[in-house]
């Protein structure tokens, strides 16, 4: 049914194991002060889809920094799409698929990743660079554990499941009318909003 390991893995049991770990109460906040520093630097973002939404700790985050605006969300487990997703998306704006098969006549401000391209297959990382970039009008935000080199790293003892790279770098050298805007760390040793140790990138098309 799928590609790669990587998608059984993240459809599947663990996924949704996954999937029930995670809390908006724990999430939405520190995703807002995250967000926050991301949008002040955008003009007029409109309409977003986030590529691996996993319950939409994001998207929440999103709506309210931006009420108006209309959010979208790739994801590959059926619990995280049915259970949670579907309680503040429209149907039509949630695709229960792998983000290899997402295809859209739509175009959104802003198209993103946040802690998903490190569980992408490394060989497959080229065809998600594609759809950030076909899909977005302007804005594509990447936001994953950072390494100037590829490396993988074993998680939670499996290993082929988590990948570090200069991601955003690959990105911008792939596509060369893109230019950088901003980048920022999000600590886990913040004094208020512990984040993830993951770096963003806000780039512009």
């Amino acid at each position: 049914m799928y590609k790669t390991q990587q998608e059984e893995f993240w459809a599947g049991e663990f996924g949704t194991e996954y999937v029930e770990r995670n809390t908006y109460e724990e999430l939405v906040p520190k995703n807002v002060y995250e967000w926050s520093n991301i949008i002040n630097k955008t003009i007029g973002i409109k309409s977003c889809v986030e590529f691996g939404a996993n319950i939409g700790a994001n998207l929440k985050a999103l709506k309210v920094l931006l009420p108006n605006l209309e959010v979208s969300a790739v994801e590959i487990n059926k619990t995280a799409c049915d259970t949670y997703l579907s309680k503040f998306l429209s149907k039509k704006n949630i695709y229960n698929q792998s983000v290899f098969d997402f295809k859209s006549d739509k175009k959104y401000d802003l198209t993103f990743t946040k802690g998903v391209l490190i569980h992408i297959n490394p060989e497959e990382l080229q065809t998600v660079y594609e759809k950030l970039y076909k899909y977005s009008n302007k804005y594509i935000v990447i936001a994953e554990y950072y390494n100037p080199t590829p490396v993988t790293v074993n998680y939670r003892g499996i290993q082929d499941r988590l990948f570090k790279r200069d991601f955003a770098g690959e990105f911008m050298d792939k596509y060369r009318d893109v230019k950088l805007i901003d980048y920022g760390f999000n600590y886990r040793r913040d004094n208020n909003f512990k984040g993830g140790d993951t770096t963003w990138f806000l780039m512009e098309k």
